[in-house]
């Protein structure tokens, strides 16, 4: 599985060769630097780390520190591995969009949007408790029942209720890349991706 780090930049739309407008999310994406190279002899399993994004050096432990000067790079914001890496690598060296062509398809893994706290209305998509008449007059938007009442005497685990929503991992796949654009380490990929704006997002590509 071959793949780069970068961060959502936002969406625009293109035209093909059609005159189709296509909507795309851009993504800037590397330069990555590869950190890290773990084998099944030490580790137990084989696999590239990236990583991207600088971070201020006083922001940054020592033990990180250390982790990165062995690559010979600053230190960097986000690192996430990479499980059979389509070419060989070697600590130190640059991945860049290159490891992508136009056409193919890739996964796109990023944080939703946080929501915050939300009603069963927002959260779930429920259409509320009745309608605006006979004196309901606070249950437009209410969850209904949930649950008898003697027996079983509790609420079973996985009620769809009110509660925290977005802000959880979520990876989209089978995106296709519509285009590439080398000099500003740009991909565009067809469709939405997870994440507001400048969120980190992990490209990733199955061989």
């Amino acid at each position: 599985m071959s793949g780069i780090l970068g961060k959502k930049v936002g969406m625009t739309s293109i035209f093909d060769a059609n005159g189709m407008n296509i909507p795309v999310t851009v993504i800037e994406a590397g330069p990555c630097i590869v950190t890290q190279i773990r084998t099944k002899e030490v580790d137990g399993y084989d696999a590239v780390q990236l990583a991207y994004g600088e971070k201020k050096e006083k922001q940054t432990t020592s033990a990180l520190k250390g982790h990165f000067e062995k690559a010979g790079t600053t230190p960097k914001l986000y690192v996430s591995e990479f499980t059979r890496f389509e070419k060989k690598k070697s600590r130190g060296e640059v991945v860049t969009v290159d490891v992508f062509i136009e056409g193919e398809y890739v996964d796109v893994v990023g944080t939703s949007i946080g929501k915050g706290f939300q009603g069963v209305v927002k959260r779930h998509g429920f259409s509320g408790v009745g309608q605006a008449t006979h004196g309901q007059h606070n249950r437009l938007r209410a969850p209904g029942s949930i649950g008898a009442a003697s027996y079983p005497a509790r609420v079973f685990k996985g009620m769809r209720m009110a509660g925290r929503m977005g802000g959880e991992r979520v990876k989209l796949i089978n995106l296709q890349i519509v285009k590439i654009i080398p000099e500003k380490n740009l991909i565009l990929v067809k469709g939405a991706v997870p994440g507001p704006k400048n969120g980190f997002l992990k490209i990733e590509r199955w061989n």
